[in-house]
């Protein structure tokens, strides 16, 4: 199958550069597949065709020629290339039109992120990103960056400063310490069905978590399996993940959960930050079942007076879609939150 971003590619190279070359010879752009779409993750499928999925592509030029080279490739496009259409709408915009999206570099940023990421980003603009906001602006490849913008902004976002890093894992930690015991409080109730919603956003935490230790940018639910798969976290603790999610009753799941906190704990102490000695995990109380150490402490400990009163990432405490995928709400939000806990 031809992939959404290899195909990109061939339309850049075969149409749209031409074009571009053809009525302004040396004009500076970059093109690349990004923005939303499972291709721009590399997750595309058969399944991905039923929609927003063809002939996409971004192109980034100066402010001053976005108009021009929008007109231009409106009247001199084709009616389609290698058998697809040039010309569709898409669920955001009914509209029968071409699909190669034309902005400046910052703009197009800005418009992922909520936030200018070509000034130096402060604590609460980092902690106002979600990791698929980011992924849009650096996942896709890029096919040609004459002036390079767009490569500079990528690097920016590359990763968390180190002491923001160990914060938004701190906060990740907390989330799972918060409800672990739960899955066994509520299995010895009888709430079978409450102990199993439990444990898959556990589980999601998780994932989360993984990815987190790992260095890369978590995508939305729909493909945070997939990131996770094949990461060294995955390997020590998915297998747990997985006992955990199709475990019959709570004890399976509670010693399953435990043991991927363990594993991924031990991941942490690999990649060389701080971690506890022995595991992450221990009896909560006098009960049977497993809780959380002080995980999330030390690694605050450890981020220092940078952080100390931020909240978590908004994604880590906001799940409404709307929210999230509204640039400046998630990002006006955010910043209240940082300016009511630094406040306190």
């Amino acid at each position: 199958m031809t992939t959404g971003t290899g195909l990109a590619q061939a339309y850049h190279d075969d149409v749209v550069r031409p074009l571009l070359q053809a009525w302004r010879p040396g004009l500076p752009y970059a093109a690349a597949r990004l923005g939303s779409g499972s291709d721009v993750l590399g997750l595309d499928d058969e399944t991905s065709r039923d929609h927003d999925w063809g002939l996409r592509l971004t192109l980034l030029v100066d402010e001053a020629d976005v108009a021009a080279v929008e007109t231009h490739l409106e009247a001199a496009l084709p009616a389609e290339h290698a058998g697809l259409p040039v010309r569709f709408a898409t669920t955001w915009d009914p509209a029968v039109r071409h699909r190669v999206e034309v902005a400046t570099p910052r703009g197009f940023a800005a418009s992922r992120l909520g936030l200018d990421p070509t000034t130096e980003l402060d604590a609460a603009g980092w902690l106002a990103l979600t990791g698929q906001s980011v992924l849009e602006v650096t996942a896709g490849p890029v096919f040609h960056d004459g002036p390079g913008e767009l490569t500079a902004i990528r690097e920016r976002l590359r990763w968390y400063p180190d002491d923001l890093w160990l914060h938004v894992l701190a906060a990740e930690w907390a989330r799972v310490g918060q409800e672990l015991p739960f899955v066994g409080r509520t299995g010895v109730r009888g709430d079978d069905a409450g102990s199993r919603v439990l444990a898959a956003r556990l589980a999601g935490s998780l994932l989360r978590l993984g990815l987190l230790l790992e260095r890369r940018w978590p995508p939305y639910p729909k493909w945070l399996g997939s990131a996770f798969a094949g990461t060294p976290s995955a390997a020590t603790a998915g297998p747990h993940l997985d006992r955990a999610l199709a475990a019959a009753t709570w004890q399976e799941r509670d010693a399953a959960l435990g043991d991927a906190c363990d594993a991924l704990h031990e991941r942490q102490r690999e990649v060389g930050l701080p971690a506890l000695d022995g595991p992450a995990t221990g009896p909560f109380f006098d009960r049977p079942f497993r809780g959380l150490r002080g995980v999330p402490e030390l690694l605050r400990e450890r981020a220092g007076d940078v952080v100390r009163g931020l909240p978590a990432a908004v994604e880590q405490w906001v799940d409404g879609v709307d929210v999230l995928m509204d640039g400046p709400r998630r990002v006006a939000l955010a910043r209240a939150e940082a300016g009511r806990s630094s406040a306190r």
